[in-house]
């Protein structure tokens, strides 16, 4: 079965995007992982789906896979990469849609410069709807935030725990590209209280409006950048009273703009979608 494909990045977070309108896409776990494989498939830390709207009001379907071959809620900077898409093959005449996701219904729009903003929705912050289990810990309140204290690799480390349509836990750290992602990521994407698993983000507060963030993707593994992890970061800096909105977040892929105004407000992320190639592969 050949499918056609289109390979696209956002900040360095690469994607193989799929246009399951006019091409039948149902593959099994093994079959994206495969596509997601860098050597003997594409590469990709995500597999993007665009698929006709199932409801009123909205102009498509947005599915989002791991290169594990797990299917989640939510991904900023393939949303970006989507409204390119879109916008690029014609399926779209509009620079502003709206895209149903496994999470809700996500506001991007195409701006003038050719970067790309999407209303990511306000920040879940209950700790049971991350979801987290915080049963018997004691919070630490910092703010108008409450960090959770989890032992993490024989220590104990504070975070903040909340969703952005996926789960998350930010942990400030001292320098974030001395901070040990690629040992304690993989047990805190795993750990027990976090049922669906987690994205875990290390942020270094620069100053006010600046940060450095390193984000280890659940199922992906460290990724170049993360719009989500950037999202909950900058609301979870915002919320320490370490940050004030709009906030530049510096990832090893590139930079980001995350704008909150606190409580019930959206999200705003802003940052580039690029085309790298187009191609076909059987799979």
């Amino acid at each position: 079965m050949k499918i056609k494909f289109t390979k696209m990045h956002g900040a360095g977070n690469d994607f193989v995007v799929l246009d399951a309108i006019h091409q039948a896409i149902e593959f099994t776990p093994a079959q994206w992982q495969l596509l997601a494989d860098r050597r003997f498939g594409v590469g990709a830390d995500q597999m993007l789906v665009i698929e006709r709207a199932q409801t009123p009001g909205v102009d498509f379907r947005y599915r989002i896979f791991n290169a594990d071959g797990g299917e989640v809620e939510q991904c900023g900077n393939g949303a970006r990469a989507f409204v390119k898409f879109v916008i690029d093959k014609g399926l779209t005449d509009k620079r502003a849609i709206r895209v149903e996701t496994m999470s809700g219904v996500i506001e991007p729009a195409m701006q003038q410069d050719g970067r790309i903003t999407v209303d990511m929705g306000a920040p879940i912050l209950a700790p049971a709807q991350v979801p987290f289990d915080a049963t018997g810990l004691q919070a630490v309140a910092q703010g108008e935030d409450r960090l959770w204290p989890l032992r993490v690799n024989g220590k104990t480390v504070l975070f903040s725990a909340l969703s952005m349509g996926n789960p998350h836990a930010v942990q400030i750290v001292d320098d974030a590209d001395a901070a040990p992602v690629e040992q304690d990521g993989p047990t805190i994407e795993h750990h027990v209280r976090f049922p669906k698993r987690v994205n875990a983000g290390f942020m270094q507060v620069i100053d006010r409006h600046h940060v450095k963030l390193r984000v280890f993707e659940r199922g992906a593994g460290e990724t170049l950048a993360c719009g989500t992890g950037a999202c909950a970061a900058v609301v979870a800096g915002i919320r320490r009273g370490l940050l004030d909105s709009p906030v530049a977040v510096a990832t090893r892929g590139g930079d980001l703009s995350i704008a909150w105004a606190g409580g019930d407000a959206h999200v705003l992320l802003t940052g580039p979608a690029v085309t790298v190639f187009e191609g076909e592969i059987d799979i």
